[in-house]
C-alpha cells in the first residue's frame, strides 16, 4: 500500500489532466458544449419522472429526487465497471511505450464519471428544494456513502481490469450481470416498501448498489440514521477488494500488454 500511495501522489496531476481532457473531448463538437452535462441528466430525470407518474401511475414521496438518486448513483457504478474490463485493450498503444500504473487509468475514468455524478446530485438538490424536503444533519451522510460507492467501484474495477486481460468475453459477461444488478438495485422502486421478508433483507443488505442507493435516499430525503454496522462491513469489503485488485495489478501488470 505504500507503493500505491506513492504512485497516487506521483501521478495525481496526470489523472486530473486526463479527466479534464476527456471531459473537454466529449463536448468538443457539441453545439451546447458544457451545458450538455446539465441537460443530459436533467432530461433523463424529467423523462423517467413522467413515465412513472403518468404512464405507470406510481406514487412515491419526492418521486423525482427519489428516482434520480438511484439513477445517478447507478450510472456512476455502471460506467466505472464497464470501462474497467477493456481498459488495457483500450490503452494498449500507450501502455506499450510508457509505463503507467494501470489503476491510474481507472481513477482517471472514475473522476470523469464522478464529475458527471456531482452534476446529477446538484440537480437532485434542486428537486429537493422544489419538493421542500426537510434538511437534517443526516444529509451529511451522503458524503461517506458516495465515498463508499467510489471505494467499491475502484476495488471491483481493479479486479475486472486484471481479469479482462485474460478473458476475452468478460466484457459481455459483465454487461449481462450489470443489467441484472440494475433491476436488483431498486433504481425505479422502493425495496423497503415493495418487498417483504427475506428477499427484502437480502436485497437491501447484501446487494452493495441497492444498499448504497437505499441508504442515500433514507439519509437525504427522509432524515433517517444509517445502520453503522452495515456501513463498516461494506467499507471493509471495499478495502479488501481494493487491496486485492491493487496486488493483482502490481504483480502482473508487466505481462498485460504482451497478453492482450
Amino acid at each position: 500500500m505504500i507503493r500505491f500511495a506513492k504512485d497516487i501522489k506521483k501521478y495525481w496531476r496526470y489523472m486530473i489532466y486526463s479527466a479534464r481532457a476527456t471531459l473537454k473531448d466529449e463536448v468538443a463538437n457539441s453545439f451546447l458544449n458544457w451545458l450538455w452535462w446539465i441537460l443530459d441528466p436533467l432530461l433523463f430525470m424529467l423523462v423517467y419522472t413522467f413515465v412513472f407518474t403518468i404512464v405507470f401511475g406510481r406514487s412515491q414521496d419526492y418521486l423525482c429526487a427519489f428516482i434520480f438518486i438511484g439513477y445517478t448513483t447507478w450510472t456512476f457504478f455502471n460506467r466505472s465497471i464497464l470501462a474497467s474490463v477493456r481498459t488495457i485493450k483500450r490503452y494498449q498503444g500507450v501502455l506499450s511505450k510508457v509505463y503507467l500504473p494501470k489503476f491510474v487509468l481507472l481513477i482517471s475514468n472514475m473522476l470523469v464519471n464522478g464529475f458527471k455524478m456531482l452534476i446529477g446530485y446538484g440537480l437532485i438538490f434542486v428537486s429537493m428544494f422544489i419538493y421542500r424536503v426537510p434538511l437534517t444533519p443526516k444529509l451529511l451522510w451522503m458524503i461517506p456513502y458516495l465515498l463508499l460507492l467510489a471505494l467499491l467501484s475502484f476495488g471491483l474495477s481493479c479486479i475486472l481490469l486484471h481479469c479482462g486481460v485474460y478473458i476475452d468475453d468478460l466484457s459481455n459477461i459483465v454487461n449481462v450481470l450489470l443489467r441484472l444488478l440494475f433491476y436488483l438495485t431498486g433504481v425505479f422502486f422502493n425495496p423497503e416498501k415493495q418487498l417483504e421478508g427475506l428477499v427484502r433483507y437480502l436485497l437491501i443488505r447484501l446487494n452493495p448498489t441497492c444498499y448504497i442507493v437505499t441508504s442515500l435516499r433514507n439519509t437525504m430525503l427522509y432524515g433517517r440514521s444509517p445502520i453503522l454496522s452495515w456501513f463498516v462491513l461494506w467499507c471493509a469489503i471495499g478495502l479488501l477488494l481494493s487491496a486485492l485488485g491493487i496486488h493483482l495489478i502490481y504483480k502482473y501488470e508487466r505481462r498485460y500488454v504482451k497478453s492482450v
